[in-house]
C-alpha cells in the first residue's frame, strides 16, 4: 500500500473525558454566523484565532475533480447505535455519539464523536451540489480529525432521519434526548468507495490537518426532511467552496 499522500496533521484538540469532539463554534466566545457582517466572507477579521479562515491553503469545504487513481484501501467502520443527544447550536443540527465506535483507515483508529448536516451540501463532486451533506467527525486519541462526509440527495425517507428529526429541537442552544438510540451506520451508502483530501474545519476557527473521507455515492431523504431541516437553521449553513490550491484529491 502507498504511503498515504497526506501531511501529518498538525494540530491536537484536548479531549476531556466523555466530551465531543465539535467541528463548530462551540467553546469559543467570539459569534459568527452564515449571513451578514459575520458570514464566511467575513470569518477571518472576527478574531485572531480564526486567521486561517482567511488565510489558510487547506481549507475545506472544496469541488471535488480532477482526480488522482491511487487505490484507495476500505475504510474499517465500526459502528454501533450511540447517537443519545440531538443538539440546536443555532449552527446545526448535531448527534452526540456514546464512545466505541470507529473507523481504521491505514491502520488507525478514530472514534465517531458526533454527526452534524449542512444544507445545501458544503462539498460538491465534480461541480455537483447536493440538497444536504452529514459530516460524522471522528478523532484518535491524540485530537486528529478524520471526517466521513456523506451526500444527501432527495428521494425516498430516511430512516435514521426519522428517528432524529422526530424529535429535533427548533431553537437554538437546546438539547434533547433521543429515547431510542440513532446508528450512524444508517446514515452510510451501501457502497463505500471514497476520495480522500487533507483539509479544515468548515467553521471556524477553520483549523487545518482534517482528513475528509467523502463518499462516492449519496444517500437518500425526503423532500419533507431536508425542508424540516432548512426551515429549523433558518438560511443555508454551509461555507463557500474553498481553493483547491496544491492538494490532490486521492480516490
Amino acid at each position: 500500500m502507498n504511503k498515504p499522500l497526506l501531511p501529518t496533521l498538525a494540530f491536537t484538540l484536548a479531549l476531556a473525558a466523555g466530551a465531543s469532539v465539535l467541528a463548530d463554534e462551540h467553546g469559543h466566545s467570539v459569534h459568527w454566523d452564515y449571513v451578514g457582517p459575520e458570514g464566511p466572507e467575513h470569518w477571518g477579521d472576527l478574531d485572531p484565532d480564526f486567521e486561517l479562515c482567511k488565510r489558510g491553503k487547506n481549507q475545506s469545504p472544496i469541488d471535488l475533480k480532477n482526480f488522482v487513481d491511487s487505490k484507495l484501501p476500505p475504510i474499517g467502520f465500526h459502528y454501533k447505535p450511540g447517537g443519545h443527544d440531538e443538539v440546536n447550536n443555532g449552527h446545526t443540527i448535531q448527534i452526540e455519539y456514546d464512545a466505541g465506535s470507529t473507523i481504521t483507515i491505514d491502520g488507525h483508529n478514530y472514534e465517531l464523536k458526533q454527526f452534524h448536516f449542512h444544507t445545501p451540501s458544503e462539498n460538491h463532486i465534480a461541480g455537483q451540489e447536493f440538497p444536504m451533506e452529514a459530516h460524522l467527525v471522528h478523532a484518535d486519541k491524540e485530537g486528529h480529525l478524520a471526517v466521513i462526509a456523506v451526500m444527501i440527495e432527495r428521494g425516498i425517507e430516511n430512516l435514521a432521519l426519522a428517528k432524529a428529526w422526530s424529535a429535533m429541537p427548533d431553537h437554538p442552544n437546546t438539547t434533547v434526548h433521543l429515547s431510542t438510540e440513532v446508528s450512524a451506520e444508517d446514515l452510510l451508502p451501501a457502497n463505500r468507495d471514497y476520495y480522500r483530501f487533507n483539509g479544515s474545519l468548515t467553521t471556524p476557527p477553520c483549523s487545518e490537518g482534517v482528513l475528509w473521507l467523502v463518499m462516492k455515492h449519496p444517500i437518500t431523504a425526503s423532500p419533507k426532511q431536508i425542508a424540516q431541516f432548512a426551515h429549523v437553521i433558518g438560511h443555508p449553513n454551509n461555507r463557500p467552496i474553498q481553493e483547491l490550491n496544491a492538494r490532490l484529491i486521492l480516490k
